[in-house]
């Protein structure tokens, strides 16, 4: 009869979910209302409910963590400056020429943007309010545009410095942690955000890449529906003055990257550090664009008090969550079913895979993190599989995940903003080969491994 209740608890939280309770309250909801049966019924040890105070203040207390509230605190900021506008307009006067230069510069500012900001539905729907109607106006077709918008969107998750590696990275450390003690070693070693980070940077530039030579290819074979930008439109800089006018344009948020990016690889500083530093530049940056007041910064400070007032209240309703599950047995549940499924640790990695890429449909990343990560996690680490590749592996499937129709996040983003005359089906079409150039990368990443930790072990030592 204890067996089942993992399973039923499991169940009845995503029956909850459905119902479109809050993610935080149900989690913690279910769990202390299994809590209540089990022990009522003699199945459960209320002993492990006494550890939520302590979990509570681990996460409080935990450094790592800080870094979230200060990278959507700049992400925030930036987004009320006209970097994107003058990024896209820069770069669409310098690609603008080509078939298809339009739709490459999307894709390098959706990059540059998701480097600065690390915030997935920030980038969707303020490129998509600035990008779409550009493209539209120029003759792109709608499931091209609005393809490279959602794709584009998502590099948020996979490119660093970004709110998703940085708590991915610290439950996966900590699930690496538990691995290494599971298996006997009792001087475990550690996994930092910031080997993640590097980890994350080649994965994350072939993705670019790859979007950036599909929107080439297709502008080849259908000239008509991504054309060149007239020359008229471009204006009339050249040489020089557009040269000027790019460097203008890029100085800003290249300085901004590589100072929050160049002093966590370069060991100056820890991610938490770096990002207090991102947020000072942003402010900077702000005050340089003219575009910070009084007002905008309390708009700025209610929108990162919300955000990370989510994540942090989602943090600790999973903690509730998993230690209820493992009142009753369900790590063991899990870590036995993926030694005993059949077929080593190749099925197992698919088959939690497949069930995160589906749990994607319904649950954010963070959800999907905090409670289904520090399950799986450990057993199949003490599979033998690198930390830092799994993370990567996960961060590109979940990305996939919020791609993929009908209940991809990125779609749903984009549909909110996009004019009623694109319709939903010519979204989801426009995401179908970007969808596969994110599965592309996914088997290069399998087959190819050192994608994710060559760079790592050459920088960091790890």
């Amino acid at each position: 009869m204890t067996e089942l209740f993992p399973l039923l608890m499991f169940a009845g939280t995503f029956a909850i979910l459905l119902f479109g309770f809050p993610v935080a309250f149900s989690l913690a909801g279910s769990a202390i209302l299994f809590a209540l049966i089990g022990y009522l019924t003699g199945h459960f040890d209320p002993s492990f409910v006494s550890f939520v105070p302590q979990r509570i203040y681990g996460v409080m207390t935990n450094f790592t963590l800080v870094a979230v509230p200060l990278f959507v605190f700049m992400g925030v900021t930036l987004e009320r400056t006209k970097i994107s506008e003058d990024l896209l307009d820069t770069m669409s006067r310098l690609f603008g020429g080509l078939r298809g230069g339009l739709g490459i510069s999307v894709c390098l500012v959706g990059g540059l943007l998701a480097a600065s900001t690390g915030i997935v539905g920030a980038t969707v729907v303020t490129m998509g309010l600035i990008s779409l109607p550009a493209m539209s106006r120029r003759g792109y077709s709608p499931e091209l545009s609005t393809g490279i918008i959602c794709a584009s969107g998502t590099l948020g998750q996979i490119i660093p410095p970004s709110i998703v590696l940085i708590i991915l990275g610290d439950v996966i450390g900590s699930a690496h942690q538990q691995a290494q003690l599971k298996l006997g070693n009792f001087a475990p070693t550690t996994v930092s955000v910031g080997e993640l980070f590097v980890g994350a940077l080649i994965p994350g530039a072939i993705l670019m890449f790859l979007y950036m030579a599909y929107v080439a290819i297709y502008a080849l074979a259908r000239p008509h529906a991504a054309p060149a930008v007239p020359a008229e439109e471009r204006g009339l800089l050249a040489g020089r003055a557009l040269m000027l006018k790019v460097i203008k344009a890029l100085i800003p948020p290249l300085l901004l990257i590589f100072g929050v990016l160049g002093s966590i690889l370069r060991g100056y500083a820890t991610p938490t550090e770096a990002a207090s530093v991102g947020c000072v530049g942003a402010l900077l940056l702000a005050l340089l664009k003219r575009e910070l007041n009084l007002a905008v910064l309390r708009q700025i400070m209610r929108a990162t008090t919300e955000i990370s007032a989510m994540v942090f209240t989602i943090l600790i309703g999973a903690a509730v969550f998993s230690l209820v599950f493992r009142g009753y047995g369900g790590d063991e549940m899990v870590q036995e079913f993926l030694q005993n499924i059949g077929g080593g640790v190749v099925t197992s990695f698919i088959v939690v895979m497949l069930v995160m890429f589906l749990l994607g449909f319904f649950l954010d990343f963070f959800e999907i993190t905090f409670v289904v990560v520090p399950l799986v996690g450990p057993s199949l680490l003490m599979m033998g599989l690198d930390p830092v590749w799994l993370g990567v592996m996960i961060a590109i499937n979940l990305q996939t995940s919020f791609l993929t129709p009908p209940f991809g996040f990125s779609l749903f983003y984009l549909r909110g903003v996009a004019p009623a005359s694109i319709t939903t089906g010519a979204i989801y079409r426009g995401a179908i080969p970007f969808i596969a150039i994110q599965l592309i990368t996914l088997v290069l990443l399998w087959f190819w491994r050192d994608l994710a930790t060559w760079l790592p072990q050459q920088w960091l030592g790890s």
